[in-house]
């Protein structure tokens, strides 16, 4: 268990006296956590809404809470049990009874946008299931898993914006599940240092990989094959989803855009170290971060310039 998360357990975990929290005290808990874990939250958070943005440091809070109750307590029964405790906190949330402080922040947030359950019990249901399945024999399989790991939060987001619809959420559910297939395809090392394995098993058979060749890291032109694979299937989920960015409000576009080139990037990152992501993990430093943050402002900005020229022409003809 990180020290840092330990600190977080000792003071509100199950059990403990948490004491009065007021709303403002939870508030800037998860502000806290949202900042003081920038790396994971995204580039695109620079340029978040500022009427949202408290709203999104609370589901973040919740959702980083859920993550490190999997990932940092020593997984396994242990795990489970704590992911217990915060369903059963979230449903004392929803019932009008918040005691943590991230559940007081977070009600207000349900309460303003009219959040249902499901998105934040799907996605305990799958940082519970990263306790008991450690690798996926097909790619169904998979994408059920990213069901409930990734799309919920585009959910959630839909929701924020005031905008959640079938066709948005479905569009939302392909640029999701592809964030997270990206992120499978960019840490395979690192997952199989935990002991999970997101390449499809089927797929292995498909390609002529065998598990002990991964499990001794041993990039051969099979794995580069199956990678391949992977990554152009992936591709067609982000240009799938694309349209999503035009039905965003438009102070959220460019987050949405940002979120697909930031994942189309990693992909090309993959691609030019030719699929050898068992030999050092692609990532985006901060200068490409900085160039993607800057290519896609400016290019919204071009195109918004162009649509009130075209319609100032239009005007005066």
């Amino acid at each position: 268990m990180s020290i840092s998360f330990q600190k977080h357990l000792r003071r509100y975990g199950p059990g403990r006296d948490k004491g009065k929290v007021s709303l403002a005290e939870a508030r800037s808990y998860c502000r806290h956590l949202a900042l003081t874990h920038y790396e994971n939250f995204s580039v695109a958070s620079v340029l978040l809404p500022r009427r949202l943005l408290r709203h999104f440091h609370n589901i973040y809070a919740y959702c980083r809470w859920a993550d490190d109750l999997g990932d940092e307590t020593g997984g396994g029964d242990q795990a489970l049990d704590l992911l217990d405790w915060w369903r059963e906190e979230l449903l004392t949330c929803y019932g009008g009874r918040p005691n943590h402080p991230v559940m007081i922040a977070l009600q207000e947030t349900i309460d303003e946008f009219e959040i249902p359950a499901q998105p934040f019990l799907d996605l305990l249901s799958a940082f519970e299931q990263d306790q008991r399945v450690k690798a996926y024999d097909s790619y169904n399989q998979l994408l059920d898993y990213c069901r409930r790991s990734a799309n919920p939060v585009g959910r959630l987001i839909l929701y924020l914006g005031g905008c959640f619809d079938t066709r948005r959420a479905a569009l939302s559910d392909d640029i999701c599940t592809a964030l997270q297939l990206t992120n499978f395809w960019q840490d395979i090392g690192r997952d199989l240092d935990m002991g999970r394995i997101y390449l499809p098993l089927e797929d292995f058979v498909r390609f002529g990989y065998s598990l002990e060749e991964l499990r001794s890291r041993r990039f051969t032109p099979a794995f580069a094959n199956m990678l391949s694979f992977q990554v152009q299937r992936t591709r067609s989920l982000f240009e799938r989803g694309a349209p999503l960015i035009e039905l965003m409000p438009e102070d959220l576009q460019v987050d949405v855009e940002l979120f697909l080139r930031g994942g189309l990037s990693v992909l090309d990152r993959i691609e030019a170290q030719q699929f050898n992501v068992l030999r050092s993990r692609p990532k985006l430093g901060k200068a490409a971060k900085a160039e993607l943050l800057l290519r896609t402002v400016l290019g919204r900005w071009w195109r918004n310039a162009g649509r009130i020229a075209g319609s100032k022409a239009g005007s005066t003809r």
